[in-house]
């Protein structure tokens, strides 16, 4: 929900582990800046730059790596990422919910030495093998647990040599080595330590099934979903504090709870003796039993997969804002990233805003490139706005992190150039319009044009005029080439891919093209001796005319000539 784990990048991108709880946490608090509107353009398409991979609280796996191969020891790295904490150690065993076991029973294979036992009183048996016995399963029986076996004529009800044909209780099995547990989809799995079936609550027809384990067993099955394996030992040595810290840390919120932990990335991903792998087992090993603690209790050690180069406040003194020097390395590819996603899917979140105009950043934590990561926003639509957190645009959106800024369009990249609402164009009226291959956005004093092949124009005044009478890009002018320009003795010009359009008081504002308009540029414009156009270039029989202040060009098709009077 609010962070990646390295693993999850490594396989299919998912959601990191201790991560999670970032949702429920704290929100860092961040200095306000003033804002920033990104625009929607005409295509709907954003192109959106950005930093790290996660939210960013306490140790970026990434730069865990970084720091390892500039040198750093595993305690090093660690106590960058969580400073002001203090080492302890972890003892006793954790309880696991196996989420991908739902249904009604737990079923294992026999093995030498499994043994069943009734958590009621302690009591435990040892379940007999051959017998083309296959499996064995524990599943609810009218407030108790019943145990079975099956064989080639299907289940079996199981008595105890003491005559108990049904626990008292939950119950749970276990072996000197792994117990094969299998699974709804028939797949087996592996687990050390001890199978439990457990109820939620006393009498409820529901169960879950635990895995009871000591602390560095189970995260030697969370280590390799969390962290490349074939990473710098020193880097899967701080994963494996970070990783064993943070269960200690959510045993402690739950410890009466019949599971402290879960094996998804709500909590932390965990697989069993399956996920384990060499190296990732001698670092758990290295580290056995190693934690940070705050005030004498567990530390809340969130990581996420890359910090961008600053990590953000986690909402306590061991979890701050502080850059990171070892998140940037080449390995890192999520470090700087870029995306284009659909504006179209935040309309489709927030339908009561209309057709989306803009997204306003209204606050950021202060920290990095761009003011740093977003923390609240306004969306600005043709219907009314919606006020969400940089959170929930990240997650609408499919991005990397709240660490992010989006392309200007670049007809609001040419208002900005021009000095924005402090230009002549002044503020926009209306969203971005798709025109033809182009767009068009409208301003308070003028519009401007866009088209791959042209650019960003603005046109305004008696210009615009002009153009928009005669059709804007539609007509044979086609896309403005220019913005507006000064042209002699105080008039103004704008160029299309079609022709020019002259304006200054008093000859009016007029458009010159084709032949006419390759004549009087001979004459250099309007800077010569002919002046401006006081019409626009009209029909003539067999041609075009057009009159200037001292002078009328007419071009006669038929001979591709031209005759140039000077104006009596």
């Amino acid at each position: 929900m609010s962070g990646v784990a390295i693993s999850r990048l490594h396989a299919a991108v998912g959601l990191g582990a201790a991560s999670m709880l970032a949702v429920s946490g704290v929100v860092a608090m961040g200095a306000a800046h003033a804002d920033q509107t990104y625009y929607v353009p005409a295509s709907k398409t954003w192109t959106i730059s950005g930093h790290g991979y996660g939210h960013g609280h306490g140790m970026s796996q990434y730069g865990a790596q970084g720091a390892a191969l500039k040198g750093l020891t595993y305690t090093r790295i660690v106590k960058f990422y969580y400073p002001g904490t203090s080492w302890a150690k972890a003892k006793g065993k954790v309880r696991v919910l196996i989420t991908a076991d739902y249904t009604s029973d737990l079923q294992v294979r026999p093995r030498p030495g499994l043994r069943v036992r009734d958590l009621a009183d302690g009591s435990s048996w040892l379940l007999p093998r051959g017998n083309g016995i296959s499996s064995w399963r524990m599943l609810p029986a009218a407030g108790r647990t019943a145990v079975q076996y099956r064989n080639g004529s299907g289940w079996h009800r199981w008595t105890t040599p003491s005559g108990r044909k049904s626990f008292r209780s939950n119950g749970e099995v276990f072996a000197p080595g792994p117990v094969t547990m299998v699974m709804p989809s028939g797949a087996l799995k592996a687990y050390r330590g001890t199978l439990r079936i457990a109820r939620p609550s006393p009498g409820s027809a529901a169960r879950d099934t635990i895995n009871v384990v000591t602390m560095d067993t189970y995260v030697q099955g969370v280590v390799p979903y969390e962290m490349p394996t074939s990473w710098q030992q020193q880097a899967l040595r701080a994963q494996s504090v970070a990783a064993r810290t943070y269960a200690a840390w959510q045993r402690a919120q739950s410890p009466n709870r019949y599971y402290q932990i879960c094996d998804t990335t709500a909590c932390q991903v965990y697989g069993g003796v399956a996920a384990e792998q060499t190296s990732t087992n001698t670092a758990v090993q290295a580290t056995a039993g190693r934690i940070l603690t705050y005030g004498g209790k567990p530390a809340f050690t969130q990581f996420s997969a890359s910090s961008g180069g600053w990590t953000s406040a986690g909402g306590v003194p061991y979890l701050p804002a502080q850059r990171d020097p070892y998140d940037g390395f080449a390995g890192n590819y999520v470090h700087d990233w870029s995306v284009e996603v659909s504006a179209a899917a935040l309309e489709r979140a927030y339908p009561a805003i209309g057709r989306l105009i803009s997204a306003r950043v209204t606050k950021r934590d202060g920290n990095g490139e761009w003011n740093g990561r977003v923390l609240t926003m306004v969306l600005e639509g043709t219907n009314g706005r919606a006020h969400i957190t940089g959170d929930d645009f990240r997650w609408k959106l499919g991005l990397r992190s709240t660490w992010f800024s989006i392309a200007p369009t670049a007809i609001i990249s040419r208002w900005r150039q021009l000095g924005a609402a402090g230009s002549l164009l002044g503020s926009p009226t209306t969203r971005e319009l798709a025109v033809g291959r182009g767009a068009i956005r409208v301003f308070e004093g003028g519009r401007i044009y866009w088209s791959p092949k042209t650019g960003a124009r603005e046109v305004r005044g008696r210009l615009l005029n002009v153009y928009r009478d005669r059709g804007g890009p539609e007509s044979h002018l086609r896309w403005p080439v220019s913005g507006v320009l000064r042209a002699a003795n105080g008039g103004y010009r704008t160029g299309f891919q079609g022709g020019r359009i002259y304006a200054k008081p008093g000859p009016g504002a007029h458009v010159v093209f084709g032949h006419i308009l390759s004549r009087w540029g001979k004459a250099d414009f309007a800077s010569g001796w002919m002046g401006y156009p006081t019409t626009d270039v009209y029909a003539v029989d067999g041609g075009r005319r057009c009159k200037f202040q001292h002078a009328t060009i007419t071009w006669e098709r038929a001979t591709d000539t031209f005759t140039v009077r000077p104006t009596d």
